[in-house]
């Protein structure tokens, strides 16, 4: 209900749930492929694009060797954002077309926060929130990759990766409030 830009990816219906109990609702429901969508949009835009960048690299033996060129630019760049050599190769990476799961993660990182490293009129079509949208795209891109048999148990993976991630960020809140 705090975001309701998460509503253009999504069709489950906002609850009064936290939000933790409602991602895990999401896991256990029909579409649990909105579990991956909620985190995306759950997590400050930075801890986002690395949760991607974790999820990705989980699947390196089903991406290609761009994809994984782009994954150690994002990894770079998480660590040093403000960085101007990390935040110009990525700025030329998220000006490349999104085609692969890691070009999505990479525009994610050129579009985090209010869009000084990539042009935001570029984004406008993705609604409020153009990295959390394009996280969502890349992870969920990276998912489709794996094998049906597979697919819920690292989906499963994903989501409970992105619920530490949201817990841990939501304790550090905490202790710089007091």
């Amino acid at each position: 209900m705090a975001c309701p830009a998460v509503a253009g990816d999504m069709v489950a219906l906002p609850t009064e749930q936290p939000s933790i109990e409602f991602c895990r609702a999401l896991l256990a429901g029909r579409v649990p492929e909105e579990a991956i969508t909620f985190c995306a949009y759950l997590l400050p835009e930075r801890a986002a694009v690395w949760w991607a960048h974790e999820c990705l690299s989980h699947l390196t033996d089903l991406l290609d060797s761009r994809d994984q060129e782009l994954l150690a630019l994002v990894h770079e760049w998480v660590g040093q954002p403000d960085s101007p050599h990390h935040s110009a190769e990525v700025s030329k990476a998220a000006a490349m077309p999104p085609t692969t799961p890691a070009a999505w993660i990479a525009l994610a990182a050129g579009w985090r926060g209010n869009g000084t490293t990539t042009d935001m009129a570029a984004a406008s079509h993705l609604q409020s929130f153009p990295a959390a949208h394009a996280v969502n795209a890349g992870v969920l891109a990276g998912l489709a990759r794996v094998a049906l048999a597979d697919r819920f148990s690292v989906l499963s993976a994903f989501v409970e990766m992105g619920i530490q991630m949201a817990e841990i960020e939501a304790l550090r809140q905490s202790a710089d409030a007091n």
